[in-house]
């Protein structure tokens, strides 16, 4: 007789969709990661860089980043903060279609949690070309997730392959919430102000 554990562990599968298949990592020029699975975006169309204007230098070093990271050399994990529609979006989807049209060898990933971040890295990790994860609009308010955030960008445990880096944007540069709550209970406001902040010194650029 089948033991019963067995039974309603085989129910418990057939109830279960089965996780979604991704797509080729290495078809696609951007994807979406979204339920365990890479799926290719429905439509990726950057804006030619020339109609980006006003943001030289920011526009001259992001490519010149992604380049390196597309040619496998030592590249920096970045973040672009500032007003809410200032173009910060358009910009890192401009320098991916730049650095693609040039024939680099890099896709864009949107990517919605933290959290999953160390299952698309093992995704990634094996495959012959650069990604560039993008966080758009990033406010971290659990401090389980700046813990993590902060592990990925200083090469801990679970921190990002050779051929991955973050690309994410904010209105602040502070990523964390301010909870005022918790400014008030601290012994040092400054001092956890100053710990929001040294958060957006890890990245590079």
């Amino acid at each position: 007789m089948t033991d019963p554990l067995e039974r309603i562990a085989a129910a418990l599968d057939r109830l279960a969709p089965p996780p979604p298949a991704s797509d080729d990592p290495q078809a696609h020029p951007a994807y979406v990661w979204r339920d365990g699975a890479l799926a290719a975006a429905r439509a990726f169309t950057p804006l030619p860089l020339d109609l980006l204007i006003r943001v030289d230098r920011q526009r001259d070093a992001l490519v010149e980043n992604l380049r390196r990271l597309a040619a496998g050399a030592a590249a920096q994990d970045v973040l672009l903060w500032g007003a809410r529609g200032t173009g910060k979006s358009a910009l890192v989807k401009a320098a991916i279609g730049a650095v693609q049209g040039e024939g680099g060898a890099i896709a864009l990933v949107e990517v919605a949690a933290l959290d999953t971040l160390p299952q698309l890295f093992a995704l990634l990790a094996p495959v012959p070309r650069a990604f560039a994860l993008f966080l758009d609009d990033l406010g971290i308010d659990l401090p389980a997730e700046a813990r993590m955030l902060r592990s990925l960008l200083e090469g801990g445990a679970e921190a990002r392959p050779d051929n991955v880096r973050l690309l994410v944007t904010a209105n602040r540069r502070h990523l964390v919430v301010r909870d005022i709550a918790e400014q008030d209970g601290a012994i040092n406001p400054r001092d956890s102000i100053d710990d929001q902040l040294a958060l957006a010194d890890r990245f590079g650029l």
